[in-house]
């Protein structure tokens, strides 16, 4: 059995929507334990979807047009073969700077519209991940000595990437560039563990379930030290929740012992108050200059604390130490006081649990492709979907299996269509013809509008002239 070993990689994508935009570079390099590199790095594109027009604010952010994926990159059946086999081999630890939230849900979707397992690459067989910018945003918060931390130019700490290389001495040529950005959080993660070692092995260590639940345990309530990209920049991120009650799919509801319950209750406000604007989301720094009006979100009084998100907790006894309380503005007594309150109201858990249970967790699924999340496949097929993706061209083309799941049929043609159009009938293709022209109808008002505001003459030309290619109407 192979040791357990790193694999840092990041994409870079046609949009931010993992189920409806498409892979478009993807690159890596695989480390040992040590953060020592391990082989050669990895760097290859994947040839943009006839069933996908990009964003062009993507597009203006990566450099990276259609075209040159269609002229040097892999179809994205060959992509899920290579990774599957390649580099998310057993043992390997996935991670990545915010890909618990982005990257991994682009790599699950591509691997569920071409018919292999979405989660496996996760979990089996030794197999795990972990997120490196959890890690920055506690050790900002609660060890921060030795590192260099940037602020914005308006004075708020922020945990972007390229800036904290910057600070910290660390080549960063190319930000955005997929590869460049692998080597960025490498030396992130080196900085750490060089620092505050400590930390960095015991997030490490806790980004396995069984040992996490150890600390969010809702048979044994504590209080927890959490960091997460929902709470306020001022504080780093960072604040003291209480695990409340189960929340859906295995997840924790905590309460962010920051606030008062008797008062929120008093206020009318449950769940959400203090408006502030999104930070550290992946390319969202480009997005919100673009479109402040509608990157409005709020510091959640309740949230879901999910399990299965290598999340950033610690026991509150970390605060007792090197000014810990002082750094994310709350005094100890303060929160003990809340705590009381809090479980003062029993009642309010309850309530919790049965508005969480009732939110849509995704918008109802159009099309198979967006559909992964609505169940588990049976295991009859999981055997014929291992065989659409075992088949080659010749088999594939009067390959018509039974499926119980009534995703899978449509998916199928759709698959076919993409990566392998050459296998549709006559009558499959014009199936699939109206599939790829609708979608890319719904998808067009967009990329006009976004279109229109581009200044790269190059780019905006050479989307305009990608979105014709693909379409029977004139732009």
């Amino acid at each position: 059995m192979i040791e357990r070993n790193f694999f840092f990689y990041d994409l870079e994508t046609s949009g931010l929507k993992p189920r409806d935009d498409r892979i478009m570079q993807f690159a890596g390099q695989r480390t040992n334990l040590e953060l020592e590199p391990v082989g050669e790095p990895i760097n290859i594109l994947i040839k943009m979807t006839d069933d996908a027009l990009p964003s062009p604010s993507a597009i203006n952010v990566t450099k990276i047009t259609p075209q040159t994926t269609l002229a040097d990159g892999i179809s994205e059946a060959e992509f899920c073969k290579f990774i599957t086999e390649e580099i998310f081999t057993p043992n390997t630890v996935a991670v990545g700077y915010n890909t618990v939230r982005f990257d991994d849900e682009f790599m699950r979707a591509i691997l569920w519209r071409n018919f292999y397992d979405p989660y496996e690459w996760e979990w089996k067989d030794g197999r795990s991940r972990w997120d490196i910018l959890d890690l920055v945003r506690l050790t900002r918060a609660l060890r921060p000595e030795g590192i260099n931390w940037p602020f914005t130019s308006d004075g708020k700490p922020t945990n972007r990437l390229e800036l904290i290389t910057k600070l910290n001495g660390v080549s960063h040529e190319h930000a955005h560039d997929a590869l460049s950005d692998v080597y960025a959080t490498i030396a992130v993660a080196k900085l750490i563990r060089e620092k505050q070692p400590k930390l960095f092995d015991y997030l490490f260590k806790i980004r396995d379930k069984n040992e996490l639940k150890k600390v969010v345990n809702l048979e044994n309530k504590q209080p927890l030290a959490y960091a997460s990209g929902r709470y306020s920049s001022k504080y780093n991120k960072t604040t003291v929740v209480f695990p409340l009650t189960a929340g859906r799919n295995g997840n924790v509801l905590v309460f962010d012992l920051r606030y008062n319950l008797e008062e929120i209750l008093k206020n009318g406000k449950v769940v959400e108050t203090e408006e502030t604007d999104v930070d550290d989301e992946k390319n969202m720094v480009e997005k919100s200059v673009k479109e402040p009006e509608k990157q409005k979100t709020y510091y959640p009084i309740v949230k879901e604390l999910a399990l299965n998100k290598c999340p950033a907790v610690a026991p509150i006894a970390v605060l007792d130490s090197d000014n810990g309380w002082a750094k994310i503005g709350l005094a100890k007594e303060t929160v003990m006081a809340n705590l009381q309150v809090l479980l003062e109201h029993p009642e309010f858990a309850e309530q919790m649990r049965s508005i969480y249970e009732n939110r849509l967790e995704f918008p109802p699924a159009t099309e198979p492709e967006a559909a992964i999340y609505d169940g588990f496949l049976n295991e009859p097929d999981r055997i014929k979907v291992a065989a659409v993706r075992n088949a080659d061209v010749n088999k594939l083309a009067d390959f018509h299996p039974d499926f119980y799941d009534e995703r899978l049929p449509e998916l199928l043609l759709h698959y076919k269509g993409r990566n392998y159009p050459q296998t549709l009938s006559e009558t499959e293709m014009q199936k699939y013809e109206k599939y790829r022209q609708t979608r890319l109808e719904k998808q067009l008002p967009k990329f006009l509008a976004e279109l229109q505001n581009m200044q790269d003459d190059y780019l905006k030309e050479e989307l305009m002239l990608y979105a014709q290619s693909l379409s029977q109407n004139d732009y």
